[in-house]
């Protein structure tokens, strides 16, 4: 430009890491080569096609049940790419939340919405039309994916074994696409495309980081399960070895092996009992499974312990850390909304009227988020309230204040 100021287009176009001008001509063949994804094989993309397809189901109704609309996912489109080519897919204003995983498969794990996504979505789980994207908004889009993220870590859980898998709690903030903060290098994308009961063409792009990608997609082909199978096999030769071992060469006076004596230290101490001089090579026999030959054995059934209930130490002594943590609790007897004109105009006797009716239970909330309702009552000189109500978890949600 002639005044020498950046337009945003350039900056967004620095920030990403391309060229404005369109101009390829000057880059470096390194440079030109790494913007095409190498990306991992067709059978790793399989594999998580297969695991995200069948998660579908759950989550539209995960959805469908936090925002009170028909929530439809479709089978999503899975590839590997990289930043630039995701760019391209991107409108200019993206709502980003950060759900990495933790543990079990550690690493990034990021979904990309559209703002105009986010916020329909956040309009419809706060009942509230023309929605800004504010802290609120986004906090309430981060439930919703962390709905998601959770469907999917108990489905992955199953399908790979691995019970430590955990994700840290989304977090979700709105920028520009050039900005949005991805992986490094190739990484796997997932698109969605989504039904909001709105009669809009919506879609949501999940993300795994390339290590993340590859761990999972191990993890779904079954690539631990042939070591472990290995080890066994390995294990239960060696034990016949150590069987086998003691039978050879071990010959008594007449020329029978003697296996009895030797038999009892492999079977864990499980011995005939007292052998009686020339004898012991009968008793190995009948421990071998050859006939008893009239020597009397000690047979008793096993005793297991009864299968009783009862509580990891752990997990008690996990909550108790927190038990002596202050929260702040509030009773909310309504609300409502004025023009900033009626604000400014109120003084001592307006009287403002709120959206509950007399005698309609009040909100119990904890944190700013509702948790029951109950009734007023006095106390001595004091207000207080009776809980009569406990809100149930998906109603906490679809209600955040």
């Amino acid at each position: 430009m002639s005044d020498g100021a950046l337009s945003q287009d350039e900056i967004d176009a620095l920030l990403a890491g391309v060229d404005s001008g369109g101009s390829s001509s000057s880059a470096p063949a390194a440079t030109m080569a790494a913007t095409a994804p190498s990306g991992g094989s067709e059978e790793d993309r399989r594999a998580f096609k297969d695991f995200l397809s069948g998660t579908i189901g759950a989550e539209s109704s995960n959805l469908s049940s936090m925002t009170g609309a028909t929530v439809t996912l479709k089978e999503p489109t899975v590839a590997f790419t990289n930043r630039d080519a995701i760019l391209g897919q991107l409108p200019d204003m993206v709502t980003v939340v950060k759900a990495d995983f933790s543990s079990g498969f550690p690493g990034e794990h990021i979904f990309i919405l559209p703002e105009s996504t986010a916020r329909s979505i956040a309009s419809l789980m706060n009942k509230e039309d023309n929605i800004q994207m504010d802290e609120m908004a986004m906090s309430v889009v981060g439930e919703a994916i962390s709905q998601l993220v959770g469907t999917q870590i108990t489905d992955l859980t199953k399908k790979t074994n691995n019970k430590s898998i955990a994700a840290v709690a989304p977090e979700a903030v709105n920028v520009r696409k050039a900005t949005a903060a991805l992986p490094a290098g190739d990484f796997l994308s997932a698109n969605f495309q989504l039904d909001l009961g709105d009669g809009v063409p919506h879609q949501m792009w999940e993300i795994y980081g390339g290590s993340v990608a590859s761990d999972i997609a191990k993890s779904l082909n079954g690539g631990g399960q042939p070591a472990a199978k290995a080890g066994m096999g390995s294990g239960m030769s060696s034990m016949g070895a150590g069987m086998q071992m003691p039978m050879s060469g071990m010959g008594m006076g007449g020329g029978m092996p003697s296996m009895g004596g030797n038999m009892q230290m492999p079977m864990g101490g499980m011995g005939m009992g007292m052998a009686m001089p020339g004898m012991q090579g009968m008793q190995g026999m009948a421990g071998m499974g050859m006939p008893n030959m009239g020597i009397p054995t000690n047979v008793q059934a096993v005793q297991f312990p009864n299968l009783m209930p009862h509580n990891n130490p752990q997990e008690a002594g996990n909550i108790s850390l927190i038990m002596d943590v202050f929260m702040e609790m509030t009773v909310e007897l309504g609300r409502t909304k004025k023009l900033i004109k009626e604000i400014l105009s109120m003084g001592e006797g307006t009287i403002i009227e709120l959206d509950k009716l007399a005698g309609e239970p009040v909100d119990i909330l904890v944190n700013h988020k509702l948790i029951a309702k109950g009734e007023v009552v006095v106390i001595d000189e004091n207000f207080g309230v009776r809980v009569t109500e406990i809100v149930p978890p998906h109603e906490r949600m679809n209600d955040m204040s």
